[in-house]
């Protein structure tokens, strides 16, 4: 079996992957990308639109765009691309520090031995199956990714008048495309109270196209028995579905855009530990997981809004793997995370990522809210102590927050574990 060795695996060529793999490899180390696909770019290929790049390169780019940008860059740090090859386990070996990776791709097994790993596979889409949708099973009912492909990709149009089932941003944005494709969007079905994607995607994929948006809203049935036929909703009122007010909408096309998962399976083989409100890993201040020498990020870690935050995510993950390799080389233990201060959700925040934060450097902590507050504060606490409190002007369900804490503000701080939480700005006034 041909076996080769590098400072460090990256698994995954869209934007995390080039990114933190170009990262490591800027340092010093040798680093490889691996990707089941035979091209670098991951998602972004098939995302013909704009408003990529706004926040990494200052202009609006498409999502081929973006790719290349950052695939010009990992070309220019010489880092080696292994396409068309699937992981099939990443195996610890404690006692060496050294990772064996198993290969499958038209060359045959393969084997990697690597002294760090970078989990950087993204996520899948919610299906069917996943939000139990009853009513018969014909052709015509895609997941709005699915469709994207098809159409951006492969040329092909989905249907001629289509309903789309939830209000995630590639669903949002498949609204847009539909319609000036020649499609007829009949409408969005929103199951919560409150849109799932940005914004500026309601504004520009539905009001600028006269699309109705419903919300509070479930999808009751699905009918058709060859083709789709239609779909039935009904409107959720105090926490119950009215099947009494229960109505059908004629369409040809069911696009799904319910939610993405991380893909984990690997990291769950692997003996990575996930959290249970993301499905990714759980990780230190420095991105890596209850694995030592596993780093994690981009949406195998959580989903993110925007790639350009994915990117700078994972830079951050591959710096911290530099690091963890330069501690290595220099006969030190890799900087082990152990003066780490643990941080969990507190009021109205869903989860934060990372779960520990060092009380020695700057600290940047991704987080969700589960309400919608306008002039929000955001406090850090422990105890009954306010250690940071910064002022928002907004947040909302649909958008990741970013908290950054300054270096020096946690040195005071405990062992116990520090709570990020949300509050009404108004109220703390």
């Amino acid at each position: 079996m041909k076996t080769q060795q590098f400072d460090a695996v990256v698994i995954g060529a869209g934007a995390a992957g080039m990114a933190a793999a170009r990262t490591v490899a800027s340092r010093g180390h040798s680093a490889v990308l691996v990707d089941r696909e035979g091209d670098l770019g991951g998602i972004l290929l098939q995302c013909i639109h704009n408003g990529f790049g706004l926040h990494r390169y200052g202009e609006e780019l498409t999502g081929p765009e973006f790719s290349s940008r950052l695939e010009r860059e990992l070309r220019q740090a010489g880092v080696p691309f292994m396409g068309e090859t699937t992981v099939l386990s990443i195996e610890p070996n404690p006692g060496e520090g050294i990772f064996s990776l198993l290969l499958s791709s038209g060359r045959g097994i393969e084997r990697l031995r690597c002294r760090s790993v970078i989990l950087a596979m993204g996520s899948r889409e919610r299906n069917r199956g996943n939000v139990r949708i009853p009513g018969d099973r014909p052709a015509g009912v895609f997941t709005a990714g699915l469709a994207q492909r098809l159409m951006n990709i492969e040329g092909y149009l989905p249907g001629k008048r289509a309903v789309i089932v939830g209000s995630g941003d590639i669903g949002l944005i498949m609204a847009r495309r539909l319609t000036l494709s020649g499609i007829e969007v009949q409408a969005v079905i929103e199951l919560m109270s409150y849109p799932s994607g940005l914004a500026r995607n309601i504004t520009q994929c539905l009001e600028d196209f006269g699309i109705p948006l419903y919300l509070s809203h479930a999808t009751t049935r699905i009918v058709g028995r060859n083709r789709v036929e239609g779909i039935e909703i009904a409107p959720i009122e105090e926490g119950s579905v009215r099947y009494d007010r229960c109505r059908s909408i004629p369409c040809d096309t069911v696009l799904l855009s319910v939610g993405l998962v991380p893909e984990n399976e690997l990291s769950s083989r692997a003996g990575v530990p996930l959290n249970p409100v993301t499905n990714g890993p759980l990780v230190d201040s420095r991105l890596m997981t209850g694995v030592p020498g596993i780093f994690a990020c981009g949406n195998v870690l959580h989903i993110h809004d925007l790639v350009d935050r994915v990117a700078e995510e994972a830079e951050r993950a591959g710096s911290s793997c530099a690091d963890w390799l330069d501690a290595a080389d220099s006969g030190r233990t890799g900087g082990e995370a152990s003066a780490d201060i643990p941080l969990s959700a507190g009021k109205n925040v869903r989860y934060t990522v990372p779960s520990s934060l060092s009380p020695s450097r700057e600290g940047t902590v991704l987080f969700r809210s589960m309400v919608s507050l306008d002039r929000a504060a955001v406090t850090l606490t422990q105890g009954d102590r306010v250690l940071y409190t910064k002022r928002v002007p907004w947040v909302r369900p649909a958008e990741m927050q970013r908290l950054d804490i300054p270096a020096g503000i946690l040195e005071s701080a405990g062992s116990g574990t520090c709570f990020l939480a949300l509050e009404d700005g108004e109220a703390k006034r």
